[in-house]
C-alpha cells in the first residue's frame, strides 16, 4: 500500500540561503551578443552557474554600445548590456590571432556548456564546430541560438527581434484592426529565445547525468515565438480560423479586456460564469446578467463591443485602483493598467525583491549604485540575487587565464600578440 508523504518541513530561510543554488559548479561559456544569448545566460548566473562571457578585445558585446544613454554606450557599459550580464565574469579572446584558439581550447575543456548565438556556421568556420567541441570535451553541452534554427533555408538569414516578431506572426495579431501590424513594446522574441535555451540548458545537463555525455541545442527564435502564441496558432490548426488583431481583447472570452474607468483603465478578465454575473453585481448591473445578449458564453463574445460600453458607463464610478480591489476581492480577476515606474514601485514587487543594487562597474566617481533585476524564480524561498556588478570588457581576463593554466609569461605574451 502506498504510504502518505511526511509533510514538508516548514521553510527556514536562514537554512535557504546557506544552501548552493542549482547549478553551482556549473561552468558557461557565454559567447553571445546583445540580448537572447545574454538574457540566457544570465537566468543561468542566476542559478548559481559560473558564467564566463567570452568577448573580442575591439569592442565586444554590441550591446555594450546600446541604451539610453550615449555617455555610458561611450564607456562600453550601455544599459543594455547591463541589464543581462551580472553575475558574469569577462574573457576576451581574438579566435584570429595566434594564440586566441588555444585560449578557447583550454576553456572548453573545463566547461560545462557553451552558448553562442552567431548565424549558423560562423563558429565552425573559426575552428569550432561540434565535432572539435566534442573532441575537446565529450562532456559539453553546447546550444546555439539563431533567428531561424540551424537547418533549414533561412538558417543563414540574419534576425534580430523585430525581425522574428515579423516572421512568427506575432505583429499580424497584435495591436487593433486599424493599427495592426504592430511590434510589442519590448523583444518578446528575443526574451522567448533566451528562456527556451536555459531552460534546454539545464535539461541537457540532467541528461548528461545519465548518459555522462553532452548535446547539442538548436534554439529557433521564430520557432519559439511561434509556440508562444498559444492558442492563437492552435485556432488556426485545429478550427481553421483566420487569427485577427482584437486589441485589449481577449479573444476566447468576454468581458475579458481593458476597460475605461473614470479614473485609469483596467483589466479585467471575467472569464467563468460566476465571475461575470458577480461582476455585474459590483458594478450595479445585476441585469446584464440576465440580458439576452450577454446571459451566454458565446453570445457576450458575439455582442462584446455592446457589453464593453455597459460595464465601462458603470466602472466610470470609481476608478480603476478601487474598482481593482471591489473585484479581486470578490474573485473576479481584475487590476490597474501600470507604468513600468508605477510597477516597479508596487508593494508586491518590492515584496519578492525583483530589483537588486549592485556597485557600478567600474565604480567611476559620480556614478550611483547599479539597480538590476533578477528573475522571478524563489529556490527554497529565496530569490535569484545577482551579487556581482556586470564585468568591464576584459576585467577577468587575467585570473581565468591563470585557471586554465596559463603562467604569466604565456599570459604576457597574448596579449603582446592581441589574442587577449
Amino acid at each position: 500500500m502506498t504510504q502518505p508523504h511526511d509533510p514538508a518541513p516548514p521553510h527556514d530561510p536562514a537554512r535557504a540561503h546557506d544552501r548552493p543554488r542549482p547549478l553551482e559548479g556549473v561552468r558557461v561559456l557565454d559567447m553571445t551578443n546583445v540580448l537572447a544569448g545574454p538574457y540566457a545566460a544570465y537566468q543561468l548566473a542566476l542559478l548559481g552557474a559560473d558564467v564566463i562571457k567570452v568577448e573580442t578585445p575591439h569592442g565586444g558585446d554590441l550591446a555594450r554600445q546600446l541604451g539610453a544613454s550615449a555617455e555610458l554606450n561611450q564607456r562600453l557599459l550601455g544599459i543594455s548590456f547591463l541589464a543581462q550580464n551580472a553575475q558574469k565574469r569577462s574573457l576576451t579572446v581574438d579566435l584570429k590571432k595566434p594564440g586566441g584558439a588555444e585560449v578557447l581550447r583550454r576553456a572548453v575543456a573545463e566547461a560545462d556548456v557553451l552558448l553562442e548565438n552567431f548565424r549558423p556556421g560562423v563558429l565552425e568556420r573559426l575552428g569550432f564546430g561540434w565535432d572539435v567541441l566534442r573532441g575537446i570535451n565529450p562532456r559539453l553541452v553546447y546550444a546555439a541560438i539563431s533567428g531561424f534554427g540551424q537547418t533549414g533555408p533561412l538558417r543563414g538569414k540574419p534576425a534580430y527581434d523585430q525581425i522574428i516578431q515579423g516572421s512568427s506572426g506575432m505583429m499580424s495579431v497584435t495591436g487593433t484592426p486599424e493599427t495592426a501590424p504592430l511590434r510589442a513594446g519590448y523583444p518578446i522574441a528575443d526574451t522567448l529565445g533566451g528562456l527556451a535555451a536555459a531552460f534546454a540548458i539545464s535539461s541537457a545537463l540532467l541528461g548528461r547525468e545519465r548518459t555522462g555525455l553532452g548535446s547539442v541545442i538548436d534554439v529557433s527564435m521564430l520557432e519559439t515565438a511561434a509556440t508562444a502564441m498559444g492558442w492563437v496558432v492552435s485556432n488556426h490548426l485545429v478550427a481553421g480560423t483566420e487569427p485577427r488583431p482584437l486589441g485589449n481583447d481577449n479573444g476566447t472570452a468576454a468581458p475579458s479586456g481593458t476597460f475605461a474607468t473614470g479614473d485609469g483603465a483596467l483589466n479585467i478578465a471575467a472569464n467563468k460564469q460566476e465571475q461575470f454575473e458577480s461582476l455585474c453585481t459590483l458594478i450595479g448591473r445585476a441585469d446584464l446578467a440576465v440580458d439576452p445578449r450577454f446571459a451566454a458564453r458565446e453570445d457576450r463574445k458575439t455582442h462584446r463591443a455592446a457589453l464593453t460600453r455597459e460595464i465601462e458607463q458603470a466602472l466610470s464610478a470609481r476608478g480603476a485602483a478601487e474598482w481593482e480591489g471591489l473585484l479581486s476581492d470578490a474573485g473576479v480577476p481584475a487590476a490597474a493598467v501600470l507604468t513600468v515606474a508605477e510597477m516597479l514601485d508596487s508593494p508586491q514587487v518590492r515584496d519578492r525583491e525583483l530589483v537588486h543594487g549592485l556597485p557600478f562597474p567600474g565604480g567611476a566617481e559620480g556614478d550611483d549604485p547599479l539597480r538590476v533585476m533578477g528573475h522571478g524564480i524563489r529556490v527554497d524561498g529565496v530569490p535569484g540575487t545577482p551579487t556581482l556588478p556586470p564585468p568591464l570588457l576584459g576585467q577577468h581576463t587575467d585570473e581565468i587565464l591563470a585557471e586554465l593554466g596559463f603562467d604569466a609569461d604565456e599570459i604576457h605574451h597574448l596579449r603582446e600578440g592581441g589574442a587577449v
